[in-house]
């Protein structure tokens, strides 16, 4: 079986690494656990990371962080839906709101079970995913704070997952500005301003994020070690927390070209062929791993000949690649590494048919 390999000493170095950087510029974070997908084994190596806080944006993934470290802080970063609110209530201890029908719902319900529910207001600041317009965020405002089931403990804003616009010194000042004007109009403290995801951490390593904006919720940085602005690493962070071993199921030296008639593959796609010699031959690798778990694309062969390695095809249950000569002596039973990219990850750990685990 194929698996996904946790590299717990480069995730612990990981962690170090940012909470170092975040402790020193007076901000705090969670770490975002959705792309663990709920598996346990994973969990349990991050939480002994004794993280302040984590968030997660499916209510069964809180429901089992709860049950490994019940004192850890929890987080709901979408919008809940309404028939939710009691495993909201049973699982997060904070939750992101957009609409006051549901901040309503939730008070009501809290307010039964003897609670007070914590919430964080979310501020469309351009991306258009989720917030609350930001002429009506003052009127928004007014409103949750009659309520007496539930506390406004931030406001957060979300950029770059749905349109791709980018956070910016600029949108980062208005965050804290709007922080200010509901202080001083309402009397109240906001514990949090949420600037945002891995897309906002280069901002503060270059000094762009104002004083006001005191909170980061961080997922790729922390088990990549990339900066995804630049799309580059960051040296002083490990990018193996990841990789994925792929088993070869057969190695056979074949032709370059397929020959025959060419029409529509299993993916719905018509294959187009370089005209080459036919005589041409190369090893072809299959692996046990397909479309159903991972997109190709999102992987990269760790080998030092990796750079003439090719992928040739793909099916639902397999991959082929090319390994030219083969002069890394690959065999049947031998494992091919990749490195992982953030989807390439994220369909692996969502995948039931790849094997989990940690070194």
């Amino acid at each position: 079986m194929a698996y996904l390999q946790l590299n717990t000493k480069s995730l612990k170095h990981n962690f170090k690494y940012l909470d170092a950087i975040f402790k020193k510029d007076r901000k705090e974070w969670g770490v975002v656990t959705k792309l663990l997908c709920g598996n346990e084994l994973f969990l349990k190596e991050l939480l002994k990371l004794k993280p302040k806080t984590v968030l997660d944006s499916r209510l069964s993934n809180l429901k089992k962080i709860k049950e490994i470290d019940p004192s850890v802080e929890t987080v709901y970063i979408k919008p809940v839906p309404q028939r939710s609110i009691d495993d909201l209530l049973a699982f997060a201890d904070i939750s992101f709101n957009t609409q006051f029908s549901t901040i309503k719902a939730i008070n009501d319900r809290a307010l039964k079970l003897g609670k007070r529910h914590q919430i964080v207001i979310m501020i469309e600041m351009g991306d258009l995913r989720e917030g609350v317009m930001r002429e009506d965020f003052i009127d928004f405002y007014d409103k949750v704070f009659n309520l007496k089931g539930v506390e406004v403990v931030g406001l957060g804003a979300n950029l770059n997952c749905m349109n791709g616009i980018m956070p910016s010194h600029d949108k980062l000042i208005q965050m804290s500005l709007y922080e200010q004007l509901i202080e001083a109009k309402f009397n109240k403290k906001i514990k949090w301003v949420s600037a945002g995801t891995s897309i906002s951490f280069p901002l503060l390593t270059k000094g762009l994020v104002p004083e006001g904006v005191n909170h980061f919720r961080i997922g790729e940085t922390l088990y990549f070690g990339n900066d995804i602005v630049e799309h580059t690493n960051i040296p002083e962070m490990k990018q193996d927390v990841f990789l994925l071993k792929a088993e070869i199921i057969e190695i056979i030296e074949k032709p370059k070209n397929p020959t025959g008639l060419v029409g529509v593959n299993v993916a719905g796609e018509k294959p187009s062929f370089e005209i080459m010699d036919y005589k041409e031959t190369s090893y072809r690798a299959i692996l046990d791993i397909g479309l159903l778990d991972v997109d190709p694309k999102h992987l990269t062969i760790i080998d030092e000949d990796h750079d003439k390695y090719g992928l040739v095809g793909s099916s639902s249950d397999m991959i082929v690649i090319d390994v030219d000569e083969n002069k890394a002596n690959f065999k049947v039973g031998d494992l091919v590494s990749f490195k992982v990219d953030y989807m390439g990850a994220l369909t692996l750990l969502n995948s039931k048919y790849i094997g989990k685990r940690i070194i």
